[in-house]
């Protein structure tokens, strides 16, 4: 069983991209990563399909959801063992929230793959 759920926009092909790199570093399985298109995760995690659409979302071992930034980092506390970045971010939080929502807002110009929901339409809801 994983000790965290990452959930992330299934029909970009930039987020699903970094999820490949996510799952890469992962190397321990720590983390379950899905779409929030998938039906019941968003509710799974304690929030709607908005708000992960709005940013990613995780929600790790100890049960506290984080979206945007902070959601990466405490993904990378969790796929690494450590806590440096969750402190790093601490110190930087308002600069990485401030580049994390420039990147959300122009993840289309960025390269990308083909989004998960394109290349596992059975497990994502065709109306999100």
């Amino acid at each position: 069983m994983a000790d965290g759920l990452l959930v992330f926009d299934g029909r970009c092909g930039f987020c699903t991209r970094s999820v490949g790199w996510a799952r890469a570093l992962d190397r321990r399985g720590r983390v379950e990563m899905r779409p929030y298109q998938e039906p019941g995760v968003p509710e799974s995690i304690g929030t709607d399909a908005a708000t992960c659409a709005d940013a990613v979302q995780y929600r790790g071992p100890d049960g506290v959801r984080h979206g945007g930034a902070a959601a990466v980092n405490a993904l990378l506390d969790t796929v690494t063992g450590t806590r440096v970045p969750s402190t790093v971010y601490r110190a930087t939080a308002g600069l990485q929230e401030r580049v994390y929502r420039w990147v959300a807002d122009h993840r289309g110009r960025f390269p990308g793959m083909t989004p998960y929901c394109e290349s596992h339409p059975a497990e994502c809801a065709a109306s999100t």
